[in-house]
């Protein structure tokens, strides 16, 4: 069987535009993402802001994120750096604070460069931070 190879994907400005038939419609990529990226509390979304903090603390986030790499953000010297998020307040209803845990238990590494899982549980990275995320009281944010 013959490999796909990788997309190459290059960082977007927001102004591309969507189309159907041929024809530009009237929404565009930074519509997209004020739509779909706006709750920074979630659960999805905040560890994206927390790994994107991270990565602007320790190198340039000129680049584009690598989904489920083994790592979270590698710095210019090679250090590979796991980037765990959590909140007492969520976006939905709650009935209480949310716990506080993290883990950074062994596990399979996928690599995204070859799309195989490692051979052995292991932790996949040098340095793990914890991010906490401060909403306060529960406002609109």
């Amino acid at each position: 069987m013959n490999k796909l190879t990788a997309l190459e994907v290059k960082r977007k400005s927001g102004e591309e535009p969507f189309f159907s038939r041929g024809q530009n419609l009237p929404i565009n990529l930074l519509s997209f993402w004020q739509w779909s990226s706006s709750d920074l509390v979630g659960n999805a979304l905040r560890g994206l802001v927390a790994e994107y903090i991270v990565t602007s603390a320790v190198g340039n986030p000129s680049g584009i994120r690598q989904e489920w790499d083994s790592c979270d953000v590698i710095t210019t010297e090679g250090v590979k750096v796991e980037v765990k998020s959590s909140a007492y307040i969520q976006s939905w209803m709650q009935n209480k604070y949310s716990s506080i845990q993290f883990s950074i238990r062994p596990t399979y590494g996928w690599e995204a460069a070859t799309n195989e899982y490692s051979s052995e549980k292991i932790r996949q990275s040098d340095v793990y931070v914890f991010c906490l995320v401060d909403t306060g009281r529960k406002l609109t944010r």
